[in-house]
Formats: C-alpha cells, sequence, structure tokens
C-alpha cells in the first residue's frame, strides 16, 4: 500500500458512524425528505429497497450529520480523512458523479476568453464546463491506436509543443488513465507544466484505486499533478454519483476558489447515503480486508490475461505493446468481430454483461466485488467463442462507436452553444456547425462539439439520430 495507513487497526468512517446513530435514534420528523423515513412512498418501491434504506435516506444540517457545502461535522471530518487516505492537501466530496468536480473546476479557475489545453478524449462534462467558463480549449490529440479503435497515451512533447506556441495558456487539464486503462506519463507532463508555470488538473475517474497498491500505476497526486477528481463509484466501491476532487500538497491552486465553485454547483439537499458510501469506499479500500480486495482484483485480472494469451482469435491490450496500461481494465478484440457483435454474444449466450464495446473490441473491469469464479467463467465464455464461428452482423452496419476524430472548430463552444439554433434532418446537416454536445455514455467522449463542422466522416457515429441541432445559419 502507498499510504502510511496501512498499519492502522481501527478504520474510522465518521459519516457512517453518524447515520448508524441517526437510525438508532430516531426524532419526530418534521422535515425533508417528504417520504418521512418511507412512509410516503409507494409499498412495492419500499418493499424492494428495504426499509433501512429508505430510513437512512436524509439530508445534510439535521441530526449532528454535518453539511457538505461548506463541510461541518462528521462530513468534514470524512472528507479530512480522505484527503490523508489519497495524499491530498484537501479532498472535496462530490454528488452528481466526477462530473460535478470538472464542473467545479472550469467555473472556479477559467474565465472567458482563456487558453486551456485539453486532450480530444476527454469526458462531455469538460466541455460543459468550459461552455460554463467561456474559455477556449487547444486540442490535444493523444496517441492513436489505430488497430484497437482506440485513443491513446498523452505525450509530454505534444503538451509542450502547445505550449510553447500558446504563451497565454491558463491550464492544461489530461485524462488520466484513458476509460480502456492507457496511463500516460504524467510525471513528464507535471514538469513541463511547472517549467510554464502553468497548473495541470487530471481527471484521473478511472485511477482511484491506485494509491492503495503498489502493483497498480501511480496516482496523479503524487506524480506533479495539481488537482486530480476521482470516480470512487467507478472502482472505489461507493454508490453512484459519487466522487472526490482532491487538490494536491504542492498545489498553488487556491482551494477556495474551488469550494466556491461547488457551492453553487451542487445540490442543496445532499443524499447522506451517497457520502455515506464515499466515507465507508475510502476506509474499506484503507482496510485489510479492502487491500485483500484490490489484491484479488489484480490477480483475478493477471488470470484472465494468462488465458487470453491462449486463445488463437481474442486478444488483449497490454502494456507490452511500448506504453503501460492499468492491469485491471482489459480491452479485448476477437478476430472477425466487432466489439458490439461481440459484447451482444456475451450477454445473450453467455449471461455476462461487460462495461461497454466499442467498434474494435470489449472493455472488462476486474472490480474489488468480483470472485475468481466469475473470472473463470468468463475465461470459460471466452474460450468457445474463440473456437466457435459466429457471424458479426455488425460489419453489415455502417456505424462506429469510438469517436476518432479531429474536430475543425469554427466557432468557440461557448458562443455556438448559446447562438440561435434549429434542428435539421442528418442527412442535411454535413456542412454546418453544430449547435449541441454529441456524446454517448460509456465513455462519454464528444462525438461532436458546439461549433464544430459536421462532416461525412461524422455521420458513422450518428446512425441512431435523425436529427441534428446546428448553429442557425444568417441569410
Amino acid at each position: 500500500m502507498k499510504t502510511e495507513v496501512k498499519k492502522r487497526l481501527n478504520i474510522h468512517a465518521p459519516i457512517v458512524e453518524a447515520l448508524k446513530a441517526y437510525y438508532n435514534n430516531p426524532a419526530c420528523q418534521f422535515h425533508i425528505p417528504g417520504h418521512t423515513r418511507g412512509l410516503g412512498t409507494l409499498p412495492d418501491f419500499r418493499n424492494l429497497l428495504g426499509k433501512r434504506a429508505l430510513g437512512l435516506d436524509t439530508t445534510d444540517e439535521f441530526d449532528n450529520l454535518g453539511t457538505l457545502t461548506p463541510a461541518t461535522g462528521p462530513i468534514k471530518e470524512a472528507q479530512e480523512l480522505a484527503a490523508q487516505a489519497f495524499g491530498a492537501k484537501k479532498t472535496f466530496f462530490l454528488l452528481n458523479g466526477s462530473t460535478i468536480g470538472n464542473l467545479a473546476v472550469a467555473m472556479g479557475l477559467t474565465k472567458k476568453g482563456q487558453k486551456v489545453i485539453v486532450n480530444r478524449n476527454c469526458h462531455r462534462s469538460i466541455l460543459t464546463g468550459l461552455i460554463i467558463s467561456g474559455a477556449d480549449p487547444l486540442w490535444i490529440l493523444p496517441e492513436k491506436f489505430e488497430e484497437w479503435g482506440l485513443w491513446g497515451n498523452i505525450t509530454p512533447e505534444s503538451v509542450e509543443k502547445l505550449l510553447k506556441e500558446n504563451n497565454d495558456v491558463s491550464m492544461v487539464w489530461i485524462t488520466n488513465p484513458t476509460y480502456e486503462g492507457v496511463v500516460s506519463d504524467v510525471k513528464s507532463i507535471a514538469e513541463i507544466c511547472k517549467k510554464y508555470d502553468v497548473p495541470l488538473v487530471v481527471d484521473e475517474a478511472h485511477g482511484c484505486l491506485w494509491n492503495f497498491n503498489e502493483k497498480l500505476p501511480q496516482t496523479s497526486l503524487k506524480l506533479g499533478a495539481d488537482i486530480v477528481v476521482h470516480s470512487l463509484h467507478k472502482t472505489g466501491g461507493s454508490m453512484s454519483q459519487s466522487s472526490m476532487l482532491h487538490i494536491s500538497k504542492n498545489s498553488k491552486i487556491d482551494a477556495d476558489d474551488v469550494e466556491r465553485a461547488l457551492m453553487l454547483l451542487h445540490t442543496t439537499s445532499p443524499s447522506l447515503i451517497l457520502l455515506g458510501s464515499l466515507d465507508a469506499a475510502r476506509a474499506n479500500l484503507q482496510s485489510e480486508r479492502g487491500q485483500k480486495q484490490i489484491n484479488i482484483a489484480i490477480n483475478n485480472a493477471k488470470y484472465l490475461r494468462s488465458e487470453l494469451d491462449k486463445m488463437e482469435h481474442i486478444h488483449q491490450l497490454k502494456s507490452d505493446f511500448g506504453y503501460k496500461t492499468d492491469v485491471t481494465k482489459i480491452f479485448i478484440k476477437a478476430d472477425g468481430l466487432s466489439g458490439k457483435r461481440l459484447e451482444s454474444i456475451l450477454e445473450i449466450d453467455f449471461g455476462i454483461e461487460v462495461e461497454s464495446a466499442s467498434d474494435a473490441g470489449i472493455l472488462i473491469l476486474s472490480n474489488i466485488g468480483n470472485k475468481r469464479s466469475d473470472f473463470e467463467y468468463l475465461a470459460d465464455c471466452l474460450h468457445k467463442i474463440d473456437k466457435h464461428n459466429y457471424k458479426d452482423i455488425y460489419y453489415l452496419e455502417n456505424k462506429k462507436h469510438m469517436p476518432m476524430l479531429t474536430p475543425i472548430i469554427k466557432k468557440s463552444i461557448r458562443e455556438a452553444y448559446f447562438s440561435e439554433k434549429e434542428v435539421v434532418p442528418k442527412s442535411q446537416a454535413v456542412g454546418r456547425l453544430s449547435g449541441e454536445v454529441v456524446a454517448e455514455c460509456p465513455p462519454g467522449i464528444s462525438i461532436l462539439l458546439p461549433g464544430e463542422l459536421i462532416t461525412e466522416a461524422h455521420l458513422p457515429y450518428l446512425t441512431d439520430y435523425e436529427v441534428i441541432e446546428v448553429i442557425k445559419e444568417n441569410l
């Protein structure tokens, strides 16, 4: 484990403990939420979810649970414990996922007209943040893994090139790792940013386990990034929509600027269940049990990878191709099958659901909640697919799923987003400027940006769209 807390015998989870006290000592309730411990909701839903869960569904400011923004009481203590665990100077708990963290970074730290270096395969929430702030993206193109149909690592040289060409960059904002687990050289990128006196923000949504095991890549918090956003709900064990934003120990960024933005963006009725799940996830990752779970996840991934190496027609993306990857994210492809077809075979024929599918392959996550038997079954099914001749019906469709285009921007994304727009049939959209962000999740990478020229090359990514919102032309 990379943090010193490994030696702790008693893991303290202040929000969880406060919720226990709240549940065991119920008061006569005359406040929100109006379902009043589940009594005011549909009985079928209450029976499905459970009386205990609804009994714990409360918000901050009541029963000594503390407040979220600004953080007080058990919530403040839980954030401080998280900062210690992840090696940060300050940590903020996020609701509405890492999206709210990215919005707060853009809103709190960038302004209209400022230039921000952003990777092309960033999450759509970063684009939304830039639309809000009015900052202008300078696009950095990661390596393209054409054979795999994926964006790869960001090179330090490409970051420095843009910084040399633009002396008014206010921030470098990169995604690491990629959705599929490809890792960039953040240490070198951070050194370049310091050389040019520009802060580095890393959307490390898919790397929240890294600080808790030596066999995983090193977190950007330890490599020189100023701000790191983690999606604990993705791989860390918290509930959906719960994430964290960390400010590094050596960062010159004013945490108050970020907190003020969060106060504007966050709900004023935060879910204590979601906040408690963040507290519980952090405590679990630090515990002996959580450490074992991470090791099991790594070993399960290595087991699957060893089985994949035995297959003739199914291949895996791995770090011996000249770049680093997170071992727990296994991207595979099968000869003669698109990723979507492979996904449907696994789901329909074998009852297996994978994280995502793109044009070339599928993404499998080895999670801390998986058992070895899960991976033995998956490996057995892949062996069967490897030996069976499946026909790929998706190759008959002119459809693509992973945006791999370099955007041609004709208008700033904020100006374009707020321009007068009209909706046109997709067939009439070519040659027009997009008026909206078009991005499908997963992985949330944009197909079209506001102000981007729509070309014929976009159409294979838009087969599910009948109409497109475009900027209205002045006649």
